[in-house]
């Protein structure tokens, strides 16, 4: 078992989900439901994903769930870039966040490659 809070990736992470749902704060109220809410569960669900995989027995299972964690961040990206096309987020917003996302991804990449 891990701390999973002295993973880096974790915390950059947790960081990048709370950034989300300030940003999230500002769409329309017909998006509560639908684009608001994919973006907030889809980035909460990368550092849950670290966290209860770092719980785990074995290599091999909190790999899985790093696996599950690096797929939030793909849909993230394209929920981010929708919310750019939308003008819900400005392309300097939009690039930070993707930002963001792509050095998480990174990070998980090269931690899931150490547990082969």
């Amino acid at each position: 078992m891990r701390d999973y809070k002295k993973l880096e990736v974790w915390h950059k992470s947790y960081i990048l989900g709370i950034n989300i749902y300030s940003i999230t704060k500002t769409f329309p109220k017909e998006e509560v439901y639908g684009l608001t809410s994919q973006m907030r569960r889809a980035s909460i669900s990368i550092p849950s994903n670290i966290a209860e995989g770092s719980r785990k027995s074995t290599d091999k299972d909190f790999k899985s769930f790093l696996h599950i964690a690096y797929g939030s961040c793909a849909e993230l990206e394209v929920q981010v870039m929708y919310a750019k096309d939308f003008n819900y987020i400005s392309q300097e917003v939009s690039s930070s966040l993707l930002e963001k996302i792509s050095q998480v991804s990174r990070m998980l990449n090269s931690f899931i490659k150490t547990l082969s």
